[in-house]
C-alpha cells in the first residue's frame, strides 16, 4: 500500500449486487416488463424487458474477477486480444463486495476514510427499459430501495452508495429524488447519453427536468453521471455495426466513434443548455468515464463563447465548468493535463475497486501523480472528494 500520512476518499468504488437487488422490491406486476431470472441451460441468465441482457457476462458475480486483474492491459503493457483470459483466474465472491460492514473493514486495511459507492450491474439497465418509462421507474425504484436495505446512503458516514435516477419519466424521477434524499441519499447516479422514450430524445436542459436539478440543486446532492451502457450504439449501427453493448465484445472503430461521446455530449449539454445557469449550487462528478475529453470539450466551448457569446447568456461556458464539474481521471490518463483546464480542486481519485479495470490497492493511484505537490495530492486523493458529501 501507497503510504500518504493521511487516509483516502475514493469516489470510485463498487459493489456487486445482490440477486435479488431488481427483484426484493419489484411490483410483481412489472416483473415481466422489468428485470427477472431466468434460468437457460443450467445457467442463471437475467431477462430485462423480455430479453436476454448481455451487459454483464455473470449477473451473479460468483465467481468474478480478482481486482485490478486488468491493470496492465490498460496500462498498454499487455495486449488483450483474449480478453477472457486477460481477466486470469477467477475466484469466489467475497463477503466486502456484498456487505458494509465487511466493507469497512477492508477499507480500514486499505487507509480509505470514505467512498462514493456506485452500482455494477445497474448502471447497465435502462437503455433495455427506455420503451417501458413506467417499467424503467418502477425497476430504479425497486433497485434503490434494496440499496437503502443493503447499503444504506451514508452508512457510518462513510460508505455513500448512490442511488440510480432514471430521468425517462421526468415526474416520476422528480418523485424519486424527493424520496431518496429524504432517505439521506449524498449523491445519485445517472447514465450519461441523451434522455430516451418512446416518443424521442431529450437533452439534460430539457426543461422536463428541471423539477429533478431544482430539487438537487436545493439540496447541494452531487450528481454523478457513471460510465455504464450510454445507448450510443446508434452511431455504431450508423456505421454498419452490431448496435447492441455486450462486455468482452470488442471493435477499435466502435470504440473510437462512442468512447468519450457520451460523457462530452453529457456536459456540453449541461452547458449549451443552460443547466449550470439556472441552477448555480448543481454539482456534476463523471466518474469512470476518463478525462482525455475534457480539454477538448473547453476549447470547443470557449470558441463558441467567443463567436456567440449572447448563446451563453454572457457567462463563459470554460468558467462554468471549472465551477461545477468534478472529473475522477483514469489512473492512465493526462491528470495534469485535466488539473490545468479546471484546476486541481476538481480532480477525484477514484480506483474502481473492486473491479478488474481498477487498482488492488486503491491508493497506488497516487503513483501516477508525479509532479503534483504534496499539496495537490492530498486535495486529489482525499479532500476535493470528501468535500463532495456535504
Amino acid at each position: 500500500m501507497t503510504a500518504l500520512g493521511f487516509r483516502l476518499f475514493d469516489a470510485d468504488n463498487h459493489y456487486y449486487e445482490a440477486t435479488d437487488a431488481f427483484t426484493r422490491h419489484l411490483d410483481p406486476a412489472m416483473a415481466r416488463r422489468g428485470v427477472q431470472w431466468i434460468n437457460l441451460d443450467g445457467k442463471a441468465r437475467l431477462m430485462v424487458a423480455g430479453k436476454i441482457n448481455r451487459f454483464i457476462p455473470n449477473p451473479t458475480f460468483d465467481p468474478v474477477a480478482k481486482p485490478g486483474a486488468l491493470d496492465d492491459y490498460f496500462r498498454g503493457k499487455t495486449p488483450g486480444d483474449d480478453i477472457r483470459a486477460a481477466f486470469g483466474e477467477l475466484e469466489p465472491i467475497r463477503p466486502e463486495y456484498r456487505n458494509r460492514d465487511a466493507r469497512l473493514e477492508a477499507m480500514d486495511a486499505q487507509g480509505i476514510e470514505g467512498c462514493f459507492l456506485f452500482p455494477t450491474m445497474g448502471v447497465g439497465m435502462e437503455e433495455a427499459l427506455c420503451h417501458d418509462p413506467a417499467a424503467a421507474a418502477a425497476s430504479f425504484t425497486a433497485f434503490n430501495r434494496w440499496m437503502e436495505d443493503d447499503w444504506g446512503y451514508a452508512y457510518q458516514n462513510r460508505i455513500f452508495a448512490a442511488p440510480y435516477i432514471s430521468l425517462l419519466d421526468p415526474g416520476a424521477a422528480e418523485a424519486e429524488v424527493s424520496r431518496v434524499l429524504d432517505h439521506g441519499a449524498r449523491a445519485v447516479v445517472l447514465r450519461s447519453g441523451p434522455v430516451k422514450d418512446p416518443l424521442g430524445h431529450r437533452s439534460y436542459g430539457d426543461p422536463a427536468h428541471d423539477g429533478v436539478w431544482a430539487r438537487l440543486n436545493e439540496a447541494r446532492v452531487l450528481v454523478a453521471f457513471h460510465s455504464g451502457e450510454s445507448g450510443y450504439g446508434f452511431l455504431a449501427q450508423a456505421w454498419g455495426r452490431n448496435p447492441e453493448f455486450e462486455a468482452f465484445r470488442h471493435d477499435p472503430f466502435k470504440q473510437l466513434i462512442t468512447g468519450h461521446r457520451p460523457i462530452f455530449d453529457t456536459i456540453g449539454s449541461f452547458v449549451c443548455d443552460g443547466v449550470f445557469r439556472r441552477f448555480p449550487n448543481l454539482r456534476v462528478a463523471t466518474i469512470e468515464s476518463g478525462s482525455d475529453w475534457v480539454p477538448s470539450l473547453a476549447a470547443g466551448l470557449t470558441k463558441a463563447f467567443h463567436q456567440r457569446p449572447t448563446a451563453f447568456d454572457g457567462v463563459d461556458p470554460a468558467q462554468q465548468l471549472r465551477d461545477h464539474l468534478w472529473v475522477s481521471p483514469y489512473y492512465e490518463d493526462d491528470i495534469r493535463g485535466v488539473a490545468d483546464v479546471l484546476g486541481v480542486e476538481r480532480v477525484l481519485f477514484g480506483s474502481d475497486y473492486p473491479h478488474a479495470e481498477g487498482l488492488a490497492d486503491p491508493s497506488s493511484f497516487a503513483d501516477d501523480l508525479a509532479g503534483f505537490t504534496a499539496e495537490e495530492i492530498r486535495l486529489i486523493m482525499r479532500d476535493n472528494g470528501l468535500a463532495l458529501t456535504t
